[in-house]
């Protein structure tokens, strides 16, 4: 543990030129007025561990900003460099609605550049599982997203990526973390990029991206029969308002019913305690305008977008929030049972879940003969069995407790773009039997 004069000195250095002004102010102005800040900012460096960086904003080694950003993205740049070589490396880089996120993409597009990386950057906010399909795409040998998923709004991050679309797994993520600690002075990073590097990219993506999130759909026709379902979606402030209302109308759903104040795009999350779709108070706005609309389903997405939280109407017609093993267990029924019915078995699918999500989705393959996957915690180990398996097995669907779905293979990350048009799908095909998305969950335990 540093002692409060190490603390100093080492904030001390942060008042060198090599720091921009705004950096040296807040240093100063710690120094001088704020010990308690000054400790928690610098008396450790911010750790970049298997899933990257995540931390408060702010001036200091234990603080995300664009120095701790840089430090990560140089070591990665100089991992890349050695697996690689230096000729012909292509990153893309997303960001969602978190403050500092689009100034930090920038950043990290500046400095891979500047060690002769070709940058494929979203214009702007973009959810995270259309950076993984980016990345496979563009045939990327890496990628970053700038986002603290659902953390506080003083908070930011960010998840470096591999050439399969998955987050880091062994041997690259401690090969990483190897390189990143290499890096011992701010001198090191390579800030001074070459903008002719960077491709920006938009709408051409997302149009390619959703052309895969709609072929996850099994009933269309089903879809444009009920195309009036009432469906109330909120993005909480994220980046999920760029895609999930598009794709649900893509599919031909014409009743989607907004929360004005929750698409307004903001880093500060104003109408929440917390952006998390696990959290009830993050669906109570849209609730309340669901039950005054008459709409039979509620969504949520996170900042990111890569995860999913949804409320039902139960028997009493009451809305009641599922949580992620009931969402995950009604969309692995519903991809099964959609194989099934279309007679598209072929004997190799599987599905993969967590070994701390509901043995529930275990009994629904089974009852389907369909084999599963246990994986450890973290949809990396997903991508990694994914790209185990190509060419061998084939991938259907998949997820976990906290939330996170994928339907197909397409990305490799959890995605909620994809997830969110099947939930309303299932809704769909329950009305068109008589159901409700209540009823569907209790036949499933019934089962």
């Amino acid at each position: 543990m540093l002692t409060t004069d190490q603390i100093r000195k080492r904030a001390g250095s942060w008042l060198g030129t090599e720091f921009n002004e705004q950096t040296r102010n807040e240093v100063r102005e710690m120094l001088e007025n704020d010990e308690k800040k000054l400790v928690d900012a610098f008396y450790q460096d911010l750790e970049f561990g298997t899933g990257g960086l995540r931390g408060i904003m702010g001036a200091g080694t234990n603080r995300m900003n664009i120095y701790t950003l840089g430090m990560a993205t140089q070591g990665l740049s100089n991992y890349i460099i050695r697996q690689c070589g230096h000729n012909g490396i292509k990153v893309a880089i997303a960001h969602d609605c978190r403050n500092n996120s689009r100034y930090f993409a920038e950043t990290a597009a500046e400095i891979f550049t500047a060690n002769g990386f070709e940058v494929f950057l979203f214009e702007a906010l973009r959810p995270t599982p259309e950076l993984s399909f980016a990345i496979l795409h563009y045939g990327c040998q890496s990628g970053v997203v700038i986002t603290a998923s659902h953390n506080p709004p003083e908070y930011n991050g960010y998840k470096a990526y591999w050439s399969d679309g998955g987050q880091v797994v062994a041997p690259h993520d401690f090969g990483i973390i190897e390189e990143v600690r290499k890096i011992k002075s701010v001198n090191e990073i390579k800030f001074n990029g070459d903008k002719s590097r960077i491709r920006i990219i938009g709408k051409e993506t997302d149009e390619l991206f959703l052309k895969e999130v709609l072929k996850m759909s099994h009933q269309p026709a089903l879809v444009k029969k009920h195309s009036r379902l009432g469906i109330v979606y909120t993005p909480i402030h994220g980046t999920g308002i760029t895609l999930v209302p598009k794709a649900l109308k893509a599919l031909g759903f014409r009743n989607i019913i907004n929360v004005p104040e929750q698409d307004k795009t903001d880093g500060n999350f104003p109408t929440v305690k917390s952006p998390n779709p696990e959290e009830p108070d993050a669906l109570r706005m849209a609730i309340e305008k669901a039950e005054a609309s008459g709409a039979e389903l509620v969504m949520a997405t996170d900042p990111d977008a890569d995860r999913l939280g949804i409320a039902v109407r139960n028997k009493k017609g009451k809305f009641i929030l599922l949580n992620g093993n009931q969402t995950c267990a009604l969309l692995i029924w519903y991809i099964l049972s959609q194989y099934k019915e279309n007679k598209k078995f072929t004997g190799n699918e599987y599905i993969i879940k967590t070994i701390v999500t509901t043995d529930l989705l275990e009994k629904i393959a089974e009852g389907y003969k369909v084999e599963y996957y246990n994986v450890l915690t973290g949809f990396k180990f997903f991508a990694e069995l994914i790209r185990e398996n190509l060419g061998s097995r084939k991938y259907i669907g998949g997820g976990e407790e906290s939330y996170g779905f994928l339907p197909g293979d397409y990305v490799r990350d959890k995605d909620a773009v994809a997830s969110c048009m099947l939930i309303a799908e299932i809704a769909a095909w329950a009305k068109e039997n008589g159901k409700s998305l209540y009823d569907v969950l209790l036949d499933i335990y019934d089962k």
